[in-house]
């Protein structure tokens, strides 16, 4: 039985046990927990604007304004998620004068295009969500950078 270990045998090591960082400790990422979860919350904050009007961006926008003089990671993030926001906003803006600039006809091109950019900003939204909670910058694609 070479290769096997006996987990009674003292002289062998057991296998690395990863336990997650606790709460203020550095993950592997060298990013403390609580900045990670206010990045993860700053993403998160976008999905108000399924209850208020122009709550994507202005959830974004407050938790990057609470945090972004003490929190580095939070700062970057909130940023990215506030650009990114602005960015589908205007996206949806353009398509809705689009569509009445056209007396309604245009709706058979902007609700197609209208609907896969929600299903991209909502996953867009949950991907980078979970890369901040995991300690990773996240960098939307096709996004205007208007906050720096």
């Amino acid at each position: 039985m070479s290769g096997m270990q006996d987990p009674n045998d003292p002289s062998q090591t057991p296998p690395p046990y990863n336990e997650p960082p606790a709460a203020g400790q550095a993950s592997d990422a060298g990013i403390p927990a609580d900045q990670r979860q206010w990045a993860l919350f700053t993403h998160l904050s976008a999905l108000i604007g399924f209850i208020i009007p122009f709550g994507n961006i202005l959830g974004p926008l407050v938790m990057w304004l609470v945090k972004r003089e003490t929190m580095p990671f939070a700062d970057e993030q909130g940023k990215e998620a506030l650009n990114f926001n602005i960015t589908v906003g205007i996206i949806g803006l353009a398509l809705v004068v689009l569509t009445f600039i056209t007396f309604g006809l245009g709706v058979i091109l902007t609700a197609p295009i209208g609907v896969a950019v929600f299903v991209a900003w909502l996953v867009l939204t949950i991907i980078a969500a979970i890369k901040a909670n995991d300690g990773l910058a996240y960098r939307y694609p096709f996004t205007m950078r208007l906050v720096k």
